[in-house]
């Protein structure tokens, strides 16, 4: 049983000996100097939301709605943070969205394959988004034994949809996250304002220009026409799924099936109807679509509705006592997305294990603080609305 909030006494022992940490605990600071280091053309497309950002914002106060009432001389000593989650045991229930963009968070331009080592040191599964720097199969290399998830955006071509869910289930990825909220882009007015996608300039496509499937609908080698590429890549990027696509995907392969982006009740149980194997509730963090509801206010109906699948949670989640919250209201796991994204941004790998590493800590010492010693405990929490 690892006690996570031991890294709190290493980063102290530390400053006794003359160590400050190199990066920064909290998210606020973490932003500001990933805003500082990060071109502006990226750091418009991670930080912006949908619309005027009012949905990206109260994914955020959403969590100040809610308080953790303490209960005291409950043998909180020792916790136990693990998980049950696809036949995996789990130490912990923190994992890692899946960012379109992460590869070009890093200095290199490689940050797929950066983060994956920090969750290899860390223990923290990753998503490994379909729009990736680096082919997904490299991405699951350094991830070493630590689990990762493949995250599909559904192309409008069956061969190729059927080929990136061969090739993750071949790379070892341990289930198939389905997007159902992005087959078209949601209105973006920071990259609208300056005409900025980056996908659009040939970035984050290595899963498509490495794929034979979308190979055999270029004109030539994506290296001797960039152009074709992106053309191509716009033509096929997303499909609009209906219900019945489930029943291919399910039949093309054995990993277990989430679909990300369901917020309705109704809509779980359709979804557990089609025989999925768990679900992801959110909203994209706010980029999508403006003007809808929290995704932390939805939880606790999708979590009902969803009986004994498992519910993953992301959107809005900015610290490890936000991840506390979103557990005590129901999530089996909590899908952490802009923190480590800014630390990939301001120290790389080493930053982004620094700050799940931090996550853990804060999660950890809540839970002890007050007096929840297991997450079946924090399940039955009094949890109140301020």
């Amino acid at each position: 049983m690892t006690r996570y909030g031991d890294y709190q006494t290493e980063i102290y022992a530390g400053g006794l000996a003359g160590h400050l940490p190199a990066q920064p605990v909290d998210f606020a600071s973490l932003e500001r100097k990933a805003a500082e280091v990060l071109p502006s053309w990226i750091h418009s497309y991670v930080a912006g939301g949908a619309g005027d950002e009012h949905t990206q914002r109260v994914n955020v106060t959403e969590f100040q709605r809610w308080g953790l009432v303490p209960r005291m001389l409950n043998g909180a000593h020792d916790r136990d943070l693990s998980i049950e989650l696809f036949g995996l045991t789990l130490p912990h229930p923190l994992f890692l969205a899946p960012i379109g963009v992460l590869g070009l968070c890093a200095q290199d331009f490689h940050g797929d394959l950066a983060t994956a080592r920090a969750c290899a040191r860390t223990g923290v599964p990753m998503t490994v988004s379909t729009l990736t720097q680096d082919p997904l199969e490299d991405v699951a290399a350094e991830l070493g034994d630590t689990p990762g998830f493949f995250q599909l955006y559904t192309p409008d071509d069956r061969d190729l949809a059927l080929s990136l869910i061969r090739r993750a289930e071949n790379a070892g990825y341990r289930a198939l996250i389905v997007t159902v909220d992005t087959w078209v882009t949601g209105w973006r007015p920071r990259d609208l304002n300056t005409a900025n996608f980056p996908q659009l300039r040939g970035y984050c496509l290595a899963n498509y220009t490495s794929d034979e499937a979308f190979r055999r609908r270029l004109p030539a080698d994506p290296a001797e026409n960039p152009s074709a590429v992106v053309g191509e890549w716009v033509n096929v990027f997303g499909k609009s799924l209906g219900w019945q696509d489930l029943e291919w995907i399910r039949e093309a392969t054995d990993l277990p099936i989430l679909l990300k982006g369901i917020q309705h009740p109704d809509d779980v149980r359709r979804a557990k109807d089609h025989g999925v194997d768990g679900i992801h509730c959110s909203n994209h963090g706010g980029r999508q679509a403006n003007g809808g509801m929290p995704a932390l206010r939805m939880l606790p109906e999708v979590v009902d509705a969803a009986g004994e699948l498992p519910v993953l949670f992301d959107s809005g989640v900015r610290s490890g006592t936000d991840a506390v919250k979103a557990l005590a209201l129901g999530a089996t796991a909590v899908g952490i997305g802009r923190p480590y994204t800014y630390a990939l941004a301001a120290g790389g790998e080493h930053a982004v294990a620094h700050q799940l590493r931090s996550l853990l800590a804060e999660a950890d010492l809540l839970m002890a603080v007050d007096g929840y010693p297991d997450l079946a405990a924090l399940r039955q929490a009094d949890l109140r609305q301020l």
